[in-house]
C-alpha cells in the first residue's frame, strides 16, 4: 500500500471479513429463481440487510405490467448513493435474480454452506456475491475518511435474466441514475471489456392435427419441425469459420433450448415450438444476424408442404463492445487487482451477455469486475452446486475500493 488511506481501507476489510461472509449467506438464503423471477422478496431482504450497515436505500417497485412484459411476477430496483464530493458518478451494478437449481445438487442450493473455504449456492458468484463486493468497498471507503471527488452508487436489479430492461435499462432511461462509469459483476481474475449480444427467437411450426389411424389427413408439425431443427444444425456448424478478434470471445453460438408441441400420442401434432439462443459476437451486426436466421428458417419450414412456420423475437440483447473511457477503469482495476490476487490481471472479452451492455449502450465507459474464479465453468455458474472462494469475495472487494480510491481520490 503506497499510503496512509490505503492502509486503512486494507485494514477495514480485514476486520469486517466475516461480517462480509454473513452479509452473502443471507442473500443466498433467500431464493430468487428467474423464471418465475417473483424477486421483490429478495429485494425487500437485501435493503434490510443493507440498511443494517448503515445505508438509504432507495426502492424502486417496477409497475405490474413492465414485470409482466419481461415475464417476471414481481421486481425492485435498489439504489445506494455516497456522495463524497464534486466529481463523477461511478455505479456499480449486480444482479440478484438467479437461474433455477436444476438438478444435481450435493448441498442445499439455498443453505449458503461453507466447505472448504467455499460458500455453495444458487447465486453466490452469479452476482449476489457483488452485493456483498461493492457493499463492503463502499463501507471501507466511508469508513477510510477518503478524500474523494465525485459519488458511489450501488444499483443492485433484478432482471438480468430476463435482458435487464427494468432493471439497469429502467434505472438509466428513468433518469433514476446518470453515471459516468460503470462497474458490473464479473470475476476476480479479469477485467472484461466486451462481451457477446444474444438473439433469442421463437418458432412456430404449424401444421394440422388428424387422428393417428389415419395420419395422412393431418399434417405433421413435429416431422417438420425436425426438417428445421436439422436446417438450423447445419447452419450452426457454419458459425465456426467467423471468429472473433477479441480475446476471451470465439465464435458465434447457436442452442435450441426448449421444444414444446403436440396434443396427445394418439394426435398427428399440429404445432411446434422452438425457442433458440444465438450468440452475436461483437463484429456482427445483431439486425443482420436476426434477419439471416429468421429467412433462414422459414426457408427451411416452406420445404414442408402444408406447413406454416412464425418466428418471433423475444429478447435481442446487443453486444458489448470497447469504448473510450474504458481505459480509466481498466487500470485502475488490473493494477490494484495483480497486486492483491498474487497474479497479472489483464483485460478480456467474454462470450456471455450482461447487464453491461445497458450502460455501455448509454455510452457510459463500462467494465465488468467482481468477486469470483477465472471462468464461469470454475464457479459451477447456472450448474448444480455452484460456488465462491470466500478468499476471492474479500480480495475482489478490496480491489474495488482502491480501484474507485484511486479514480474519486485528491
Amino acid at each position: 500500500m503506497s499510503n496512509a488511506t490505503q492502509e486503512r481501507i486494507a485494514t477495514f476489510l480485514r476486520d469486517k471479513q466475516a461480517a462480509e461472509t454473513a452479509f452473502i449467506a443471507e442473500l443466498v438464503k433467500v431464493p430468487s429463481d428467474n423464471p418465475p423471477g417473483d424477486c421483490a422478496p429478495h429485494a425487500k431482504r437485501a435493503a434490510e440487510l443493507l440498511e443494517g450497515l448503515g445505508f438509504r436505500v432507495e426502492q424502486y417497485a417496477v409497475p405490474d405490467d413492465a414485470v409482466r412484459a419481461s415475464g417476471m411476477i414481481s421486481a425492485t430496483n435498489l439504489v445506494v448513493r455516497e456522495r463524497f464530493g464534486d466529481g463523477p458518478v461511478i455505479a456499480c451494478n449486480a444482479h440478484g435474480d438467479v437461474v433455477p437449481p436444476g438438478l444435481g445438487w450435493s448441498v442445499d442450493p439455498y443453505g449458503a454452506q461453507i466447505k472448504d473455504g467455499y460458500m455453495y449456492g444458487r447465486g453466490v458468484a452469479v452476482s449476489k456475491s457483488d452485493f456483498a463486493t461493492y457493499a463492503f468497498a463502499l463501507l471501507a471507503l466511508q469508513a477510510s475518511g477518503a478524500k474523494l471527488n465525485g459519488t458511489v452508487e450501488l444499483h443492485l436489479t433484478y432482471d438480468e435474466e430476463a435482458g435487464g430492461l427494468i432493471g439497469p435499462a429502467r434505472l438509466l432511461e428513468q433518469k433514476i441514475s446518470q453515471p459516468d462509469y460503470a462497474i458490473s459483476a464479473g470475476f476476480s481474475y479479469a477485467v472484461t471489456t466486451a462481451h457477446n449480444g444474444c438473439l433469442h427467437l421463437e418458432v412456430e411450426v404449424i401444421g394440422k392435427s388428424a387422428h393417428a389411424a389415419m395420419p395422412s389427413t393431418g399434417v405433421d408439425a413435429l416431422e417438420a419441425a425436425t426438417g428445421v431443427l436439422s436446417d438450423t444444425y447445419a447452419i450452426r456448424k457454419t458459425y465456426a469459420q467467423r471468429k472473433s478478434k477479441i480475446a476471451g470471445i470465439d465464435s458465434p453460438t447457436l442452442t435450441v433450448g426448449l421444444i414444446t408441441g403436440g396434443i396427445n400420442t394418439n394426435v398427428v401434432p399440429d404445432t411446434v415450438t422452438l425457442r433458440l439462443d444465438r450468440r452475436i459476437i461483437p463484429e456482427e451486426d445483431p439486425a443482420q444476424v436476426e434477419a439471416t436466421l429468421t429467412k433462414q428458417i422459414k426457408e427451411s419450414a416452406a420445404k414442408w408442404p402444408g406447413i406454416s412456420c412464425n418466428v418471433r423475437r423475444i429478447l435481442l440483447a446487443v453486444p458489448f463492445v470497447p469504448m473510450p473511457g474504458q481505459e480509466k477503469l481498466v487500470e485502475a482495476i488490473t493494477r490494484n487487482g495483480t497486486n492483491i490476487m498474487g497474479e497479472e490481471v489483464k483485460s478480456r472479452g467474454s462470450p456471455l451477455y450482461t447487464d453491461a451492455r445497458l450502460y455501455s449502450a448509454t455510452g457510459v465507459p463500462t467494465v465488468l469486475y467482481g468477486a469470483g474464479p477465472h471462468t464461469l465453468l470454475e464457479a459451477n455458474g447456472h450448474r448444480a452446486d455452484e460456488k465462491l472462494k470466500l478468499d476471492d469475495l474479500h480480495k475482489a472487494t478490496l480491489v474495488i475500493a482502491l480501484a474507485i480510491y484511486d479514480l474519486l481520490g485528491e
